[in-house]
C-alpha cells in the first residue's frame, strides 16, 4: 500500500486509502503506523498544489483533519482546489501524511 509514497515539503504522502467517512479515515491513517495521520486543511491544500509531482490523485473530494464543528470537517476537491466543509459521515477519499 505504501510502495508509491512520495515526500513533499517535509511530509511523506501515502497512496490513496480509499473512500470512507471522516471517522473511518482517521482510523485508516493510524493503522498505517506511527506518525501517519490525515493532513491538516493547509497541508491538504499544499498536496493539491503539488498534485502533479506527487501523483495518484483523483479529481474528487479528499478529507483533512481540520474540523469545522462537531459534525463537519474540511476537505478539498482535487479537480478545482475548492475547500469546503462536509458532514463527517460523507464518504471522501483519503491520503495520509507523516513528517519525513
Amino acid at each position: 500500500m505504501l510502495e508509491g509514497r512520495k515526500s513533499i515539503n517535509g511530509l511523506e504522502v501515502s497512496d490513496n486509502l480509499g473512500h470512507m467517512n471522516w471517522h473511518e479515515a482517521k482510523i485508516a491513517c493510524k493503522k498505517l503506523g506511527i506518525g501517519w495521520r490525515l493532513p491538516t486543511k493547509d497541508e491538504l491544500d499544499m498536496l493539491y498544489e503539488n498534485r502533479e509531482e506527487i501523483g495518484g490523485f483523483a479529481n474528487l473530494y479528499y478529507w483533512s483533519s481540520t474540523e469545522y464543528d462537531n459534525g463537519t470537517a474540511w476537505g478539498q476537491y482535487f479537480d478545482d482546489g475548492f475547500q469546503v466543509n462536509f458532514n463527517k459521515l460523507f464518504n471522501g477519499l483519503v491520503r495520509s501524511v507523516r513528517a519525513s
